[in-house]
């Protein structure tokens, strides 16, 4: 039987950083892979991180099954990272928490939940998205549509468009939306704009799901939550799917969490017994080590300052570099007005490039973009940002 199977297409990111590896370049640049990197081009382990951990091997522990959801401890403090400590949502008690395999496993235990309760739901995610969502919904069983986000024209949040779409969306579906720093754009909405989202997509009775993997990328830990925190109103309901992998460096360790928030409190436990219905029958219950970290440092208050304190260092370098790039791009004279990359946040940018340049920066100049154009920012540094800029120079053209 095995002998008919055909070999599955590599992922669309993934497999960009195995043809890296096997590159033989010195000079290869991997800018596809959402994975943080220092000024040295390496990924570093949070100082925080490394207190933490040393604390846990100090103290006794056992090696027992986790409950399904994970702990305790662990989804209350995941619930006040997101939701601010004295929020609302955190005071009624009107939210169950999952301990997840990280992000990813977040999405598709939520996948699995709507499967199981809304059968006829379809989710409509955002034009573009993160190209794993697509292929995590659909292996959940969730039909999927999409609504417009990106103009190309503008290289901006297509907002009237996407707002439009928002209003003709059926009442009992469900939208997935990015809590701050889109995936593969960069680009997210004001305040003002979110408040009209959240608007929108409660008065359409639409259930919305944010995927939130970047809180404290953009503009600070505070700040990035201000999208997830204007659709958590008093009464409404939503699903929040938290990853730890980037502003705790916990890539390894697979760190994530769903949340969903019912209307009321007494809702709570029947919704998390359906969370630890799809979850017995997938994992069974989550890994122990990652989550004791992010509960050890936040729960800890010089820890917790800390770790904001490196949070910062790589939202600044991030952003640093989109500036570096921007300059080295006009230095180079390269056709186009490229300063939105400065405007646009996290560690990706949509780049404009097209498929073909993209592929003649990997087959002619040994840097690897996804071929969408979108680039991991935090994978320049200043040491390889004006070889980056001279190869996009050659590819786009000099002007005449």
């Amino acid at each position: 039987m095995l002998e008919t199977v055909q070999a599955a297409p590599p992922d669309a990111i993934l497999g960009l950083t195995a043809a890296f590896k096997e590159d033989a370049r010195p000079e290869k640049i991997n800018l596809s892979v959402g994975v943080y990197q220092d000024e040295n081009g390496r990924t570093p382990t949070l100082a925080s991180v490394t207190a933490a951990e040393q604390r846990l091997a100090a103290a006794a522990s056992v090696k027992s099954y986790l409950p399904i959801p994970g702990a305790p401890e662990y989804g209350d403090i995941v619930r006040q990272l997101a939701f601010g400590a004295e929020h609302e949502v955190v005071q009624s008690a009107r939210a169950a928490t999952a301990h997840t395999p990280g992000g990813t496993g977040a999405l598709r235990v939520a996948g699995d939940f709507l499967t199981a309760n809304f059968p006829n739901l379809t989710l409509w995610m955002s034009e573009p998205t993160w190209p794993n969502h697509p292929n995590i919904f659909t292996a959940a069983g969730v039909p999927l549509k999409s609504y417009p986000y990106f103009d190309k024209a503008t290289n901006a949040l297509n907002f009237d468009a996407m707002l439009a779409a928002i209003n003709e969306i059926p009442s009992g579906d469900a939208i997935l939306l990015h809590g701050c720093c889109h995936n593969p754009t960069g680009i997210d909405p004001t305040p003002e704009q979110w408040e009209q989202i959240a608007d929108a997509v409660y008065g359409r009775g639409v259930l919305p799901i944010l995927d939130f993997a970047y809180q404290g990328f953009a503009d600070g830990i505070e700040d990035d939550a201000v999208g997830l925190r204007a659709f958590a109103r008093p009464g409404a309901e939503l699903l929040v799917c938290s990853s730890f992998s980037k502003n705790f460096g916990l890539y390894r360790e697979r760190v994530g969490a769903l949340t969903i928030v019912c209307p009321q409190a007494d809702q709570v436990k029947a919704i998390q017994s359906q969370m630890n219905k799809v979850i017995r029958c997938n994992y069974s219950n989550p890994p122990a080590h990652g989550a004791a970290i992010v509960n050890t440092i936040l729960r800890d208050s010089e820890l917790h300052s800390q770790w904001e304190g490196e949070v910062a260092t790589m939202r600044d370098r991030i952003n640093g570099m989109r500036q570096q790039l921007v300059d080295s791009l006009v230095e180079k004279q390269v056709p186009g007005d490229y300063s939105f990359i400065t405007a646009q946040r996290g560690m990706f940018s949509f780049s404009g490039l097209t498929k073909d340049q993209v592929e003649t920066l990997r087959t002619e100049h040994a840097i690897y973009i996804v071929g969408s154009g979108r680039i991991n920012v935090a994978g320049l540094t200043p040491s390889n940002v004006d070889h980056v800029a001279e190869a996009i120079s050659q590819v786009v053209g000099q002007p005449a």
